[in-house]
This record gives structure tokens, C-alpha cells and sequence, in this order.
């Protein structure tokens, strides 16, 4: 068996998320899928990070285990034909031993999040981003945003599905900027709760509108409590854009 790292970009929003789902299509299932049709083989998708419906993704990184002999440069550009036309794309493809794991030797993830802040309908960034009509300051929702970065526990900005075990995590940063009509919010850490990165933009969010002031979002994480939490911003802005690992 030879281990390949795929590098997927797509759109999430035909996609009922990143796993495979038994009521609806998945990035996995399709991926899996146009894998057999090149190899012969059943193969499972694991990948650095789980997306929900809607999600996109610039730089997914997954892998599989294939039996067939088949050089990395072919099996990117069959998986591709054969994926067609899913809004699913395989980047790069490369061997690796077998002990990396896309998932497991990950040290790093970072998502992006935008919002499309202004009144005119969105066109080519539709199920793209999160429309916001009204004026938002993106300088106040950084300020506010710094007060997330470190160690806490994010029960407030954890989904009630959440899995993981201890709601304690370290956010690497956090960082919000105005580029023209879109508002451009970056987390990276280590690994997230189901939901963070959404929760915690849909409270700056308020912050930009003016609905709450930036202590509220201290204060927010303070609680430790869901029943606080403002808002939790819609699944279309959302992109995860980077994995990191060790060797790189």
C-alpha cells in the first residue's frame, strides 16, 4: 500500500460537509468515489479537518492508501477527471511514509471567513460569503477579536454537537481586516471546537454593527455558556485554508 497526501479545494455548498453522510452527498464520499473508479479499490478519505455543510475549503489536506502502482502526477489528474463535475479539485498529490497521517501528524489549521459588507446582491460571491448590508467596523471587531487569543475554555463558542472532550483550547490568532466591500476574519490553532470559528465571528460581527460593545466579547468567553453566546454566523463565509505539519 502506498499513502498519497491530497491537497482538495471546493466548494462546499452542494455538499452536506466534509464526511461522508448517509443523508445527503460529502467531499468524502465523491473524493472516495472517483479514487475507485481510477484504482479498483475501496478507499477512505481521512482528512486534516471536518467541515460542515456549506464549508469551503482553499488547501483541505486528506490522504488515502492505494494498492494499485501509480505515480502521484497520474493519480491527481485521472481523480480529477473523474470528479468532474463535482466542484471538487484535487491541487497537489504526493507519496508519503507511512506513518504521516493528514489528520493525526497535523499541527496546525487555520480557517477564513468572510463577509461581504455591502447592499448591492452578491453575484459572483454568492454562497460565498455572509452578506452584511449595514456598515461594519472591522478595526473594532480586531480589538474586540484579541480577547480570544490564548488559552480558554470556548464552551460559549461550542456547539452543543461538539465531540470533543475537553472544551479548552489554544487560539493562535485572530485577526480582522477590511479588504474594499469584504471583511476578511483569520483564526489559526492548533485544532477547533465544532462551530468555534463560526461563533466567534458571528459576536464580532456584532461588534462591527454596533450591537454590542468589544468587552462583550471578553465577557462572552467568561461565561462559559452557550446561552450567551450572540450569534453564530452562517456556513457559506467560512473557508478552511491551511494545514500545517511538522516537516514543513
Amino acid at each position: 500500500m502506498k499513502r498519497f497526501a491530497l491537497t482538495l479545494e471546493f466548494d462546499g455548498t452542494p455538499f452536506f460537509g466534509l464526511q461522508r453522510q448517509a443523508h445527503g452527498p460529502s467531499v468524502q464520499q465523491t473524493v472516495e468515489e472517483a479514487v475507485k473508479r481510477v484504482t479498483g479499490e475501496l478507499v477512505t478519505l481521512h482528512a486534516a479537518g471536518r467541515t460542515d455543510a456549506g464549508v469551503h475549503a482553499l488547501a483541505m489536506c486528506a490522504h488515502v492508501d492505494v494498492a494499485k502502482e501509480i505515480e502521484p502526477f497520474r493519480l491527481m489528474e485521472a481523480v480529477n477527471y473523474h470528479l468532474r463535475p463535482a466542484p471538487i479539485a484535487v491541487l497537489t498529490c504526493e507519496a508519503k511514509p507511512d506513518h504521516w497521517h493528514a489528520r493525526f501528524s497535523c499541527t496546525g489549521r487555520a480557517y477564513e471567513y468572510r463577509i461581504a459588507n455591502r447592499r448591492a446582491p452578491l453575484t459572483l460571491d454568492r454562497n460565498r460569503a455572509w452578506q452584511v448590508t449595514q456598515p461594519i467596523d472591522a478595526r473594532a471587531m480586531n480589538r474586540a477579536a484579541q480577547s480570544l487569543v490564548g488559552r480558554h475554555d470556548f464552551t460559549t463558542f461550542r456547539s452543543v454537537h461538539c465531540q470533543a472532550r475537553d472544551p479548552v483550547k489554544t487560539l493562535d490568532s485572530l485577526a480582522v481586516r477590511r479588504d474594499g466591500d469584504i471583511v476578511l476574519i483569520e483564526a489559526a490553532a492548533r485544532s477547533f471546537l465544532h462551530h468555534q470559528v463560526r461563533s466567534m465571528v458571528g459576536c464580532l460581527a456584532l461588534v462591527g454593527m454596533g450591537r454590542w460593545s468589544e468587552d462583550q466579547v471578553g465577557e462572552a468567553l467568561a461565561a462559559k455558556s452557550r446561552q450567551v453566546l450572540g450569534l453564530n454566523a452562517p456556513s457559506k463565509g467560512l473557508y478552511f485554508v491551511r494545514a500545517l505539519y511538522p516537516d514543513e
